[in-house]
């Protein structure tokens, strides 16, 4: 019995240490096998980035871009990459989704991320011809790939995508990761979505595509700069048949469809020239000043902006192109290197913002940055608070030598007329009256007339105010020039209509601003008249437009080292500087010469075709002797700067 008992108990014993051995090798296995899946998820996966909130999925990974439209809507700039209108999957044509799927994944509604029969099928056809010849990657894969990950093609870089696509299939419906897809699929020429590169190839929104125009652009993911259409046409035609050939097998197509698209190849647009909306240098002063006001005016940062502006395309054009031809005909013979314009309608909507001869060179825009003495361009302002003080276009002075506070002025051309009224003296820009008015009525007056009119400079109570010898920008004194355009009403220059973003939401809209009464209605009727005269038969006699009636003041500082014109007509307002950056004298260059001749030559092409109303000023007082001889000299520059247009030369 005792011998019996004691085997069964070493066989207890026995099956104790087996069990116990098991249990340990199980735990050793096991604690090897996390210890690897553990290095597995460490290297593989804790870079990973984490799927964002679905809101944010619009905006993730985007390159910032801008589209600028001009006062119609029309798009005229871009900057950045080209991303189109967003739009809904179930908005596009079915033959373009098809296309897609057909191509890149034709399994796309029946996986969960990842098609493991595409995997295994591309991997064998790799491992067959010993390179990478299929991707087996899903529109899901492609998505997150290009929402979250680096283009690197590696074996952790390709497990994150997979891993990432199955959760991105858990948080949001299939639709919409379609959606997404078709959205920011990189299909070349910068253009980013289906909408941007149907824009961008057949020059219509992606919901128009015909059945070859959608089989062009499902062909381009694969290779986006091998496929080109613009460059490579007839590559891009051939991967559109392979195209056609998928849709055909994947039974979207009949065969009498393939036959008859492959018939008819898309016509492509040609690539961009100078002036497209790719060529945002032609807007670059105006686009840095619409990028600059809507910073200030969204509360955050956006990465994607579609700004409607209140410019106007051909009049934008017809200012570059007056600004260039006067300085590329006179600027070397006038030492005058830099031109500036700004144009605006008398409510205060910026029509056209020259900054400089050429952005290409120097971004520095001269119309918004640049401060600058505006000369006897800043009497209109004096003249008016004069006139606010009791003062009338008859109201008679004496241009006669003046001392205030140690300060002497003197007249252009030197030499004192005597009594004259000061419709003349304005007329005639006569320094030495400008200075009596502000001594009558005092530098405080003049200065806070100037900032109800607009004027956003810091302004000294000295007396060489009355000389415009204080800095302000000329869109500052344009936009103040307003005031007398518009009845004596003034609303703040702006540039921007309507903020939004790519996907059609509204971040800004423009308010309706009523007009405010800054200057009396008749006071500013008078002041035109007045201005009126400096064109008919003063020192602004260069900008002169045929058939329309326009008003305006010359102005030139110490030196000749700023020349400004700023004047109206019903319709416009437009102001023009010449200088240079360095502040180097030119050479004998005054309000009247180019800066006058700049805008008679925009404002007469900006009015060509228009019926413009007559201004509603008093007329032209009868002039003296003496403004009839400096009419006639007007007259003569006028002439000179015609011949040497013509060839003839002075």
């Amino acid at each position: 019995m005792s011998h019996r008992a004691d085997l069964e108990t070493q066989k207890s014993n026995t099956r104790k240490r087996k069990r116990k051995f098991r249990l340990y090798a199980a735990g050793v296995v096991l604690t090897t096998l996390l210890a690897v899946y553990g290095a597995y998820e460490l290297y593989f996966y804790a870079d990973m980035p984490k799927l964002p909130p679905k809101n944010l999925l619009w905006t993730l990974g985007r390159e910032p871009s801008v589209r600028l439209l001009d006062r119609n809507g029309e798009l005229i700039a871009t900057r950045g990459p080209r991303y189109g209108d967003a739009v809904q999957a179930g908005e596009l044509p079915a033959h373009l989704i098809y296309a897609f799927i057909a191509t890149e994944d034709r399994r796309f509604w029946e996986h969960d991320g990842v098609d493991r029969r595409s995997l295994a099928r591309a991997l064998i056809a790799n491992w067959r011809a010993g390179e990478i010849t299929q991707g087996g990657s899903t529109i899901t894969q492609q998505l997150v790939k290009n929402l979250f990950l680096t283009p690197e093609r590696t074996m952790k870089r390709k497990l994150q995508e997979m891993r990432l696509a199955t959760r991105l299939e858990k948080q949001i419906e299939k639709p919409e990761i379609l959606t997404l897809y078709l959205n920011r699929v990189y299909l070349g020429g910068r253009a980013y979505g289906v909408d941007a590169a149907s824009r961008r190839f057949f020059g219509k929104p992606a919901r128009e595509v015909n059945l070859t125009e959608a089989a062009l652009l499902a062909g381009l993911p694969k290779a986006p700069s091998d496929f080109d259409p613009l460059r490579y046409p007839e590559r891009a035609f051939d991967r559109s048949s392979d195209v056609l050939a998928a849709m055909l097998d994947a039974g979207y197509i009949t065969p009498d469809q393939k036959a008859a698209a492959e018939a008819t190849p898309p016509t492509i647009q040609p690539p961009p020239a100078e002036g497209d909306p790719d060529d945002a240098d032609d807007y670059g002063y105006a686009f840095d000043f619409a990028i600059e006001e809507a910073r200030r005016l969204l509360p955050n940062d956006v990465p994607d902006l579609v700004i409607r502006t209140t410019l106007d395309g051909r009049l934008q054009m017809e200012a570059e192109n007056a600004v260039n031809q006067i300085l590329n005909e006179f600027g070397e013979e006038s030492a005058a290197e830099q031109a500036s314009l700004a144009a605006l309608r008398p409510d205060g909507a910026i029509l056209a913002l020259v900054g400089g001869k050429s952005y290409d060179i120097s971004k520095f825009n001269r119309a918004t940055q640049a401060k600058r003495q505006p000369g006897s361009a800043f009497k209109a302002l004096v003249f008016a608070a004069a006139f606010e003080n009791g003062m009338t276009p008859l109201s008679v002075f004496v241009d006669e030598p003046v001392t205030i506070d140690g300060w002497s002025p003197t007249n252009y051309g030197s030499g004192f007329r005597g009594p004259m009224t000061l419709h003349e003296a304005f007329k005639q820009s006569i320094n030495t009256i400008s200075a009596q008015i502000v001594r009558d009525i005092g530098e405080e007056k003049v200065i806070e007339l100037a900032h109800r009119f607009g004027i956003e400079s810091s302004l000294r109570p000295l007396p060489s105010i009355a000389l415009g010898s204080q800095e302000v920008t000329l869109l500052e004194i344009t936009g103040a020039y307003a005031v007398f355009a518009n009845g004596g009403f003034r609303q703040p220059t702006y540039i921007i209509d309507e903020i939004t973003d790519t996907r059609g939401e509204t971040l800004y809209a423009r308010p309706e601003f009523e007009a405010q009464r800054v200057y009396d209605e008749e006071l500013s009727r008078q002041i035109g008249g007045m201005m009126r005269s400096v064109v008919v038969s003063g020192t602004g006699r260069a900008a002169a437009v045929d058939g329309v009636d326009v008003a305006g003041k010359t102005g030139t500082s110490q030196i000749w080292r700023d020349a400004w014109f700023v004047g109206f007509s019903t319709e416009i307002v437009a102001g023009v500087w010449v200088g240079n950056d360095d502040d180097s004298p030119m050479n004998k260059v005054a309000g009247g010469g180019l800066p006058a001749v700049i805008w008679s030559r925009f404002m007469t092409a900006a009015h060509e075709g228009v019926e413009v109303e007559a201004l509603d000023v008093p007329e032209p007082l009868a002039a003296s002797p003496r403004e009839q001889e400096l009419g006639s000299f007007y007259a003569s520059l006028v002439s000179d700067f015609s011949r040497i247009e013509e060839g003839d030369g002075l």
